[in-house]
């Protein structure tokens, strides 16, 4: 038998992950005990919601939740590039760690204080291997140039094109690359050459790409992604449900 490849996905979410990434981590290790093989976290740092890099933490004397996020060097960037490009501009980090100490303990604080990462998804991934989250753990990331070669073709996709100065994430749309407003407004970008390397996956067909990357026989899903994962997309998996966890979205925040 193959050995076990036990995965997980999940965007970059808080610099501080959340709740339920944390539990995913959990029942990754409880089943690697039980079967064996390796465990893989698949960093879709592609996505491009500033949404998903949300912080909530409460304050550690009166428990008061407070909601804290990156900054972004401009409007653009903040709205359309993907996690990995979105760079953090100066200032972001010492002013935070100035709020810091009110929420988590002084050794967070300084491991957040000296993190040298200087893009978003970069900032998340260094934090989560600070705290010990991923030891043991193989990072695969959708950015990577190498995976996006060798992975599948899927017929709903974005694509990493330049745009005004930056680096947007625009989605190939009847035959046109299209940034969403919000509602139904649309950016209708100039549609251009574009290689294996600038695409990425929608929501609906990750699973698919990922899985002719990572082969993986285990899949922890988290209860937001049961409700889409097409599951005929990889009959091969065995799919497992995320351990439960309370205020699964709030930050996890211990080492």
């Amino acid at each position: 038998m193959n050995s076990p490849v036990i995965c997980f996905g999940q965007q970059p979410c808080g610099f501080f992950p959340r709740r339920f990434l944390y539990a995913k981590i959990v029942t990754a290790r409880r089943l690697q005990q039980e079967l064996g093989g390796e465990i893989v976290y698949f960093c879709h740092d592609s996505d491009h919601d500033p949404r998903e890099t949300q912080t909530f933490l409460r304050h550690r004397k009166t428990n008061k939740p407070m909601t804290m996020n990156f900054t972004f060097e401009n409007k653009l960037q903040r709205k359309f590039s993907p996690l990995h490009l979105k760079r953090i501009p100066a200032g972001w980090r010492d002013s935070t760690t100035r709020q810091l100490g009110a929420f988590v303990e002084p050794s967070l604080v300084e491991a957040f204080k000296t993190n040298p990462a200087s893009v978003v998804a970069d900032f998340c991934l260094e934090m989560y291997r600070r705290m010990g989250l991923l030891e043991g753990v193989r990072v695969v990331r959708s950015s990577d140039p190498a995976i996006r070669r060798i992975a599948c073709e899927v017929q709903d996709f974005f694509v990493d094109v330049p745009y005004q100065g930056e680096i947007v994430r625009a989605r190939k749309m009847d035959a046109a690359l299209k940034l969403h407003e919000g509602g139904e407004c649309f950016v209708t970008l100039p549609m251009t050459p574009y290689s294996p390397e600038q695409v990425t996956p929608a929501r609906d067909t990750r699973l698919r790409w990922m899985q002719s990357v990572l082969h993986c026989t285990h899949y922890i899903a988290g209860a937001g992604e049961q409700a889409y994962l097409n599951r005929a997309d990889a009959p091969e998996i065995i799919f497992v449900n995320r351990d439960p966890i309370d205020r699964s979205d709030e930050a996890y925040t211990e080492i």
